[in-house]
């Protein structure tokens, strides 16, 4: 109702008013001096108190305020006897309590049947406010596990306590067990409330002295969190509190909300506290209806200062927001159930003028269509304002008026005020007023006996004492009275604070201490019977002062007695103004008279969320405003917003525009749109109904905070501007004035769109809505059951209808719901038990509709005859059972494939009664998981075994048989801050039998949150170990990441099991393996997930003819094994890792770590199948965003590349065959003599004595002198080795006999050597080369060893055979002087299966259940390797299987071999290796395997370079002109342009072929390499540059375009070009007679290599020139590459002059750098020793910035000779200078103005590169 509009002001109240104004402004500036006196007597803002006093050391966060009645002065403080200490904001106090100040106990405690008692004495102290309690009694109850009570007391004379009607006296014993303790501290006394489960303190009184005196008692509370909700009643404008020093009054007043920290109309004492993410909560309620403040401040601490009662606490423990409510409601009562008509819409306004104006909105909402139930009528339907009366003439035809309401399904609810008019005579009696005064039931004036008069809307009035039983029983005659005239159906008690429009009487109040206390809280106008009662006028429980803010709870007391008179069998409704803790449980509540305004619409969400807390569900706001003229938009949003009110009122106030919905016209957007949602309203009443009883019987909120169901999102806790219905609606209105978005907050669930049924991406991230004027968010949360019924203009026809269900399942492809179902309106419903309650679940694809309570039965015969399913894949076959038995119907089916929602009609699911609803789900062909991936033994038959379903299909790769159902079920699932875990359990056997080897029935899952960018998950057997990779990873030792930072979500699921990890920036699901087929047998592990797109990128050594994956049912199998390179093949390495863009470019990366065979399966769906026969699943998984990050990332932590030395950039030479150490001179002198580019050497196994490791062949007796020459020309040479070592040796043979001695070599289980045969032959035989290859290795091929390099003993043996072939000790002129190794053959390679006769052993292991689809499938694992059964011994002592390990074996040699290299030559050397495992990148590069001559292998060279990148792998390239089959020469042209940008860039082929190094062809053979071994030599520096960045950084040097372009798709399938680094694209010709080449240019500024000219493409492809002398080259604008000289090796190179080739970007910028070291020494880096500088380019002028300068000198220098600007423009250049080591030079310089290219040219002037800082050009502009 409206406040007073105007009043009549008497001579007196004028100059009373007049006489408070002038005291006014005298007053505030005697505060202003006395403030300002304060400071100016202290001392730099401080000064010491009085020597008397001790004052603690308090944080100014902590300081409990001394003088919170006046502004603070030094004087008062000192007077007082507190510690004076000005600092900050006035905000906080300067002065704060001394020692001196509280209690101490009496004695011990003393234990008593429900808890203890103390004694507390008070503190000598100043009084502050008079009559201190001296004595005082705290006496505690254990009441319950989670609820303490403790009260303090006066321990010599009774006060005044709260006369609560639900709370009564505790009798029981102390409870047991307890969720807390309590700690009581003697002196000063304090009390303690911790949580036993964690030993966190909850309620510490120790921040501040207890005080206790007869008008001012205070008692302070620490809390552990900040997170306080609740306190009322007030206008908060969020719902946390702030808890910046705000003081918020509790004492109900009678006015309009505002965003003032004033009072309102009710008194809520308790709050709410979140302690942290776990959801622990506690909350704390003050029994007290006195006056007083509540002090928040930032400790964080609550301060209660009351005047009056006693301290009477509760404190509740809850393990989340929602219980604690409960436990709180259960104490003070919990809310009732309103009828069902209640939650219909209601209309109503102060003032219609008549009844016809009233007539007109009913009608004309009606007309609009709009569901509507309730009429009010305001006061001015009285007969002059006075109660029970109504106006005969504006109202006449009232009584009517209800009937006809009722005739159409609606409701009458009646304003009633409790003050009474006294003007009643024996000319015109008023019954009421007559009855009452016979009763003697008002509130008397101080005197106890006359009652109080005071005036309100009748004028003079007298107040019903309520709290007089007398009263009710008048009260209920006055109703009952009134209803046989008007037939209302509920009643608003409005006014009820209780409202006075003079202050305290008419005759005033008298001048006590009750009337002006001596501590008055900060309320409202400053004095306690403004507005109001004097306060000391008297009621039955006691003074006004005590029980004032009980007179509305008391009054909805009374009202809910007088409806059990009025309407004896039903409900009725109970709108009250005020409200006190337990109203909840007779009344519903709206927010008071508030404003049209859009800060008012805001501020119902929190206001509204409140009385939740305060169990008050049913609340709302006055809907368009009370106050002022609505604007249509604001009416717009408030309707909407106001249709998910639990109570929903549209609402204004007297003299104000029109606001009822159909007022905005018939057809309006307001109408249309408020038709709409309270259409859905009506839709979801049943939903909101049994939310209530939740509430009514469990004390649940309705209208909820996110929080409590998002507790461990600290999102959520601030969160105001949305809320839920229960735990399942989420609801996002518009508040702002113009909006059409909502910023919004997506908690973490599967949410739906409430009007399409859509999922949305969107989840635990912050969203901006589009919602238009029409609209409101309402989302739907995945996992819950929403009952719904066909909505009608009102409740009394909607019952009618049919039912129905919305099944939103979550991620688990799971939901449940309940629905609570009676009459609606009848008594005591659930008591007595005559409802239908029922609950429904769905899991597995059915729905049960269980039945817990049937004994009410509908006289509608209500049925549900519709299923909305969410998020569901097409179902099929849908069945019935009724009462376990299968209905006959034939449900239909609609399914949206785009929405994924289906919707079951023709069903006829009676209420009350049980059925389950089945169906099964229609799999596409893109989504089938194959249940049988075996080459053989596929049928129907074996198929049914497993549980799948045989379905055959003519598109190719389509697997036959399919899962239908999963095989392990979840439990135990945990989240913490650092993870989460799960418990998995086979459900049965039945099937899993059927499938490979025997299942695991109980795993593990372990997912940790190592860092924001990075996680790994874990599959394991929780009961037995297995193997697990020894590969150690780059992990923090404990997680980094934090909840605001990571970069990804996790979320275990469940039907069927799976994992999904979504990125939260874009809420892309990268990984979702809740996909069927998940399988963990001994040794068969698959599992399955979807993919955020196609584009998927890695898994290897495979060759691929495509960079990306082909995901149309291919599969790919890993398993090291020696084979050359072809389709499908599984090669050299193992790579189970990959990289894959999503659909709006953002990366990441996924890496299996399990060495086991395995395979992988990509289908279109798109998703990927691992199938692995051992081992655990290991993933990591590394977020990016961009695929070079990704990258970065991954060699983080499976370490980065290794830093190759310089020369080892330079082209390189080899051959399988050569004749004897003399061809290979030959080669060397004749390469020098072409003058072709040249650093390194290879002699292949030909220079061993019969292919014998570390020994040298009577042919190769003079390589160790080449080799000498060579290096001092400034080559290099590589050996090779071979893992296997010869056992058949008829001569000394110190390899394997130290070998022997050592214990190096693979054995099996037995004990015995594992015999293979490789290269080395028999000693003493002569080859014969015509007999087949199976026959030579048979006839020819010694026995040989492996040697176990996981084993300490195998390195060191390694090592020193390494050693003495590098210096011979034995033959010093033997010793061969490499400075790399190559090491082949080592996945370990065989040329026997498993081992020489008999073989292997162990026929389970080297043809395990599965196998997987690698080469020489039906041969099993041990072809052309070792058997499986074999045994190693890792580091630590422990045996693997080779079946494990085999995979690791290049791996575990890399290491070892390149420590050797680097201990054996004391430089960096370089290893390349054949055989690869993630982090063998750490330690080696590694060559593309024995390639063939072949074009095609042109692409596939730059795909698996592209490919090894990925896997950290920078050093790599293929056999240049290929190693099988003779080359062609064109081709070898080509392949030499392209090999010349290989990172490795080595020519090598087989014996037996043709030679096709550089100086074997012709002179335009050796003029086209060395032109391109030219360009490259030039480009070492920069190629250099990125191997260091690789290294450092963990970047790419051979680079995919889409990890610089990835914004452009084009880019995503490009993988016949590719970058050099960042800035350097090469585009080579890839087929045979080409004399073009079609190249792709991304969007930048691209300059020709060669000319430096910008070819102006971007962003589209260019058909270019490339004549068989030529590859296009081209670098990008924005960049600056260093350069050298070239030469003819690097050690000559190398002391050239160094260039730069600066390419300018669009805005004339560019950035390049340069690292610089020896080339050569052990890691430069990492002990500082090298030069590193940035160039940057911008506004005419390129600047050096040196970062690391620790390698130059005066003696090593290295001198800068040419700059190259590329891009100037066409404005002529006039003048360049140079600065160098504080010179400044301007040499001659050549700019074209055609090319815009400007070349300087400063070799004569001896320009150190370290000493270079700066060039400068300028134009004639």
């Amino acid at each position: 109702m409206a406040r007073k509009k105007f009043k009549k002001f008497t001579a007196l109240e004028l100059m009373l008013s007049a006489l408070l104004l002038v005291v006014f402004v005298i007053t505030i500036p005697m505060f202003v001096l006395l403030a300002k006196e304060s400071l100016e007597s202290t001392d730099s803002g401080t000064s010491a108190p009085p020597s008397s006093v001790e004052c603690p050391v308090v944080n100014e966060q902590e300081r409990i305020n001394c003088i919170p009645d006046q502004p603070p002065t030094k004087a008062t403080c000192d007077q007082r006897g507190c510690c004076w200490k000005p600092q900050g904001t006035i905000s906080v106090p300067w002065c704060y309590y001394s020692t001196s100040y509280g209690y101490q106990t009496e004695g011990d405690l003393v234990n008593t049947r429900a808890g203890f008692t103390a004694q507390l004495r008070r503190l000598p102290s100043q009084s502050l406010f008079g009559s201190d309690v001296d004595n005082v009694l705290l006496t505690a109850e254990y009441q319950t596990s989670n609820r303490f009570h403790f009260k303090l007391t006066d321990q010599n004379k009774d006060r005044y306590e709260v006369p609560h009607e639900h709370v009564q006296p505790f009798e029981g014993s102390a409870a047991s067990p307890l969720a807390y303790k309590v700690e009581v501290s003697k002196q000063p006394f304090s009390i303690k409330v911790i949580r036993q489960s964690n030993n966190r303190v909850l309620f510490d009184s120790s921040i501040g002295p207890l005080l206790f005196a007869d008008q001012f008692l205070q008692l302070s509370i620490r809390l552990p969190s900040a997170n306080v909700y609740g306190l009322g009643e007030h206008v908060h404008q969020q719902y946390r509190h702030d808890m910046n020093w705000k003081t918020w009054p509790i004492f109900a007043r009678d006015t309009i909300p505002t965003e003032d920290a004033k009072n309102l109309y009710g008194s809520q004492t308790f709050f709410l506290c979140l302690e942290d993410a776990s959801g622990l909560s506690f909350g704390v309620f003050l029994m007290n209806s006195n006056a007083m403040d509540v002090v928040l401040q930032p400790a964080p601490a609550v301060t209660y200062r009351v005047i009056g009662g006693i301290l009477d606490f509760y404190v509740f423990l809850g393990n989340t927001p929602e219980q604690v409510v409960q436990e709180y409601l259960e104490l003070i009562g919990r809310p009732v159930l309103p009828p069902y008509w209640a939650l219909g819409f209601h209309l109503s306004r102060y003032d219609y003028e008549s009844l016809n104006n009233m007539k007109e909105v009913v009608e004309r909402n009606r007309a609009a269509g709009l569901p509507y139930d309730v009429q009010h009528a305001d006061i001015d339907y009285m007969d002059r304002r006075k109660d029970f009366t109504y106006d005969p003439v504006s109202y006449g035809g009232f009584p009517e008026f209800a009937k006809e309401l009722h005739s159409n399904g609606q409701k009458l609810i009646i304003i009633v005020d409790p003050a009474i008019s006294n003007n009643s005579s024996l000319s015109r009696p008023y019954g009421p007023y007559d009855r009452g005064s016979d009763l003697k039931i008002w509130v008397n004036a101080s005197d106890g006996v006359t009652p109080l008069v005071g005036e309100v809307w009748p004028g003079r009035t007298v107040f019903p004492d309520y709290t007089n039983p007398k009263c009710a029983e008048w009260w209920a005659q006055e109703l009952e009275l009134f209803y046989s005239q008007v037939e209302f159906d509920g009643i608003w008690i409005d006014m009820n604070e209780v409202a006075n429009f003079v202050d305290g009487s008419v005759s005033g109040c008298s001048i006590s201490n009750l009337n002006y206390p001596p501590f008055t809280p900060k309320i409202l106008d400053g004095y306690l019977f403004r507005s109001t009662l004097c306060m000391d006028a008297v009621q039955h429980w006691g003074k006004q002062y005590d029980v004032h803010n009980l007179y509305g709870y008391s009054m909805a007391i009374s009202t809910a007695e007088a409806v059990k008179t009025v309407f004896p069998n039903k409900r009725s409704f109970i709108l009250t103004r005020s409200t006190f803790a337990g109203s909840g449980k007779f009344a519903a509540h709206w927010l008071g008279d508030n404003t049209a305004t859009w800060d008012d619409l805001q501020w119902s969400i929190p206001g509204m969320l409140e009385f939740n807390l305060f169990g008050i569900p049913m609340v709302g706001p006055d809907i368009c405003g009370f106050n002022g003229d609505v604007s249509e938009e604001l009416c717009r949003r408030w309707m909407q917003l106001g249709a998910f009110y639990p109570f929903s009122r549209n609402h204004n106030g007297q003299g104000y525009k029109a606001q009822d919905p159909a007022s905005f016209g018939a057809d309006s957007l307001l109408v249309n749109s408020s038709r709409h949602y309270l259409n859905i309203r009506y839709t979801l009443l049943p939903y909101l109904y049994t939310l209530f009883y939740h509430a009514h019987t469990c004390g649940h909120t309705v209208a909820r905070p996110l929080l409590h169901e998002f507790y461990n999102d600290s999102n959520t806790w601030g969160v105001h501007r949305q809320f839920l219905w229960g735990p399942g609606l989420l609801i996002t209105p518009v508040l702002d004035e113009g909006a059409e978005k909502a910023l919004a907050y997506v908690p973490d669930a599967v949410w739906y769109e409430y009007e399409t049924g859509a999922q949305v991406t969107w989840r635990k991230q912050q969203v901006e809505m589009d919602l238009p004027g029409d609209k409101i968010g309402l989302h739907l949360r995945g996992g819950y059951i929403f009952p719904t019924q066909q909505p009608s203009t009102t409740t009394e026809a909607s019952r009618r209808n049919p039912l129905g269900l919305i099944i939103a399942l979550d991620e688990n492809k799971e939901a449940e719901g309940d629905l609570f179902w009676d009459d609606g309106e009848s008594r005591d419903t659930v008591a007595n038990n005559t409802y239908v309650f029922c609950k429904f679940s769905v899991t597995q694809n059915q729905l049960h509709v269980n039945v817990l309570q049937s004994a009410y039965k509908d006289p509608n015969n209500l049925a549900f005859e519709e299923i909305k399913i969410l998020g569901i894949q097409e179902p099929s076959n849908v069945t019935v059972k009724h009462n376990g038995v299968q209905s006959q119907t034939s449900p239909k089916v609609t399914y949206d494939p785009n929405l994924q929602v289906a919707i079951i009609t023709e069903l006829s699911l009676l209420l009350g009664e049980a059925y389950m609803v089945e169906w099964g789900v229609k799999i596409s062909d893109a989504e089938k998981i194959d249940c049988y991936p075996y080459e053989q033994g596929a049928s129907a038959e074996n198929c049914s075994a497993r549980g799948c379903i045989w379905e055959e299909s003519t598109t190719e790769g389509v697997p036959f048989c399919y899962f239908v159902n999963d095989l392990y079920s979840v439990s135990n699932v945990q989240y913490n801050a650092d993870g989460a875990s799960a418990d998995i359990s086979l459900k049965t056997r039945l099937y899993a039998d059927a499938f490979p080897s025997t299942p695991v029935a109980s795993l593990r899952l372990d997912v940790t949150y190592h860092k924001d960018d990075m996680l790994q998950f874990k599959i394991y057997d929780s009961s037995n170990s297995r193997y697990e990779v020894p590969v150690p990873l780059n992990i923090p030792s404990t997680p980094s990441s934090t909840s605001e930072g990571r970069l990804y979500d996790v979320l275990i699921k469940r039907n069927p099991f799976g994992i999904q990890i979504r990125r939260k920036s874009t809420d892309t699901i990268i990984w979702d393996s809740q996909v069927l087929g998940f399988t963990f047998n001994d040794m068969f592990i698959r599992i399955s997930t979807r993919l955020p797109s196609h584009y998927v990128y890695g898994f290897g050594e495979t060759e691929h003819t495509a960079f990306r994956r082909d995901l149309n049912w291919h599969t790919w199998g890993m398993f090291s094994r020696d084979q050359p390179p072809g389709y499908k093949l599984n090669s050299y390495g193992v790579h189970p890792y990959y990289m894959a863009l999503e659909e709006d470019g953002n990366a990441h990366g996924v890496l299996l770590l399990n060495s086991n065979a395995m395979d992988v399966t990509f289908q279109p769906m798109p998703a990927l199948t691992y199938r692995t026969t051992g081992g655990i699943l290991d993933f990591y998984v590394v977020l990016g965003p961009t695929p070079e990050i990704v990258t970065q990332q991954y060699t983080e932590l499976i370490g980065r590349p290794v830093m190759v030395p310089y020369w080892a950039l330079g082209f390189q030479l080899c051959r399988y065959g050569y004749e004897n150490d003399t061809e290979i001179a030959n080669l060397y002198d004749a390469m020098v003599a072409a003058q072709i580019p040249y650093d390194v050497q290879y002699s292949d196994i030909d220079y061993m004595e019969r292919q014998l490791d570390f020994t040298l062949g009577p042919k190769f007796a003079g390589l160790p002198a080449l080799i000498t020459r060579m290096k001092n020309n400034g080559l290099r040479f590589i050996l090779i080795l071979d893992p296997a070592i010869s056992g058949n040796e008829t001569q000394p043979y110190r390899a394997f006999t130290r070998g022997l001695e050592n214990d190096v070599f693979i054995k099996d289980p037995n004990g015995d050597i594992v015999w293979g045969k490789v290269w080395p032959d028999f000693p003493g035989v002569v080859v014969n080369d015509s007999l087949d290859w199976d026959s030579q290795v048979e006839q020819y091929r010694a026995y040989t060893a492996f040697p176990d390099f996981f084993r300490n003993s195998t390195i060191e043996w390694w090592k020193r055979e390494m050693k003495e072939m590098h210096t011979n000790p034995l033959n010093p002129e033997k010793s061969l002087k490499y400075d790399g190794m190559w090491i082949d053959m080592n996945e370990p390679s065989s040329f026997v299966n498993g081992a020489v006769p008999p073989g292997c052993k162990d026929s389970t292991l080297n043809h395990p259940p599965y196998m997987p689809a690698l080469e020489s499938r039906d041969s099993g694992l041990s072809s052309k390797t070792l058997c499986m059964e074999s045994q190693q011994v890792l580091a630590d002592g422990s045996l693997v299987r080779h079946y494990d390990v085999h995979s690791l074996y290049g791996w575990s040699q890399t290491r070892p071999t390149y420590e050797a290299v680097q201990e054996v030559t004391g430089e960096r050397g370089i290893i390349i290796t054949r055989s690869t495992f993630p982090s063998s990148g750490r330690w080696a590069g590694h060559w593309l395997g024995d390639n063939t001559s072949a074009w095609n292998q042109l692409k596939k060279s730059i795909i698996g370079m592209m490919e090894f990148s990925l896997f950290g792998i920078s050093y790599t390239g293929a056999d240049i002109c290929g190693f099988f089959q003779d080359a062609e020469y064109e081709m070898c042209v080509r392949w030499m342009q392209l090999g010349a940008f290989y990172p490795f860039s080595r020519n090598h082929n087989t014996i037996g072929t043709r030679r096709q190094d550089p100086v074997s062809w012709d002179a335009a053979f050796e003029d086209y390499s060395r032109s391109v071994l030219q360009t490259r030599y030039a480009l070492l520096p920069y190629l250099y540059t990125l191997m260091l960045k690789a290294h450092v950084e963990g970047s790419t040097v051979v680079r995919p375009l889409l990890h610089e372009f990835v914004s452009d798709q084009v880019t995503w399938d490009i993988d016949g070009q590719f970058l050099l680094g960042p800035a350097f694209l090469v585009s080579p010709v890839l087929e045979p007679n080409a004399r073009n080449v079609s190249a792709y240019f991304p969007r930048a500024r691209w300059y020709d290599y060669y000319t430096g000219v910008d070819i102006n493409a971007r962003g589209e492809w260019r058909t270019l020139p490339a004549p068989l002398d030529h590859i296009n080259l081209h670098v990008r604008g924005g960049y600056i590459l260093p350069w050298q000289e070239p030469a003819q090796n690097t050690q000559l190179s190398r002391q050239k002059f160094m260039g730069f080739k600066v390419a300018l970007d669009d805005q004339g910028t560019a950035n390049g750098c340069l690292f610089w070291d020896d080339g050569y020494s052990i890691d430069t880096y990492e002990n500082g020793e090298y030069y590193l500088a940035h160039f940057s380019v911008s506004q005419n002028t390129m600047k050096s910035h040196i970062m690391v300068d620790n390698y130059f000198s005066g003696t090593n220098s290295l001198k800068l000779g040419y700059l190259e600007i590329w891009g100037v423009g066409s404005v002529p250049i006039t003048t360049v200078s140079v600065s160098a080591n504080d010179t400044v030079i301007t040499p001659a310089f050549n700019y074209n103005s055609t090319t815009q290219v400007l070349t300087i040219d400063i070799t004569s002037d001896n320009i150190n590169l370290h000493n270079f800082s700066s060039l400068t050009w300028t134009s004639t502009l």
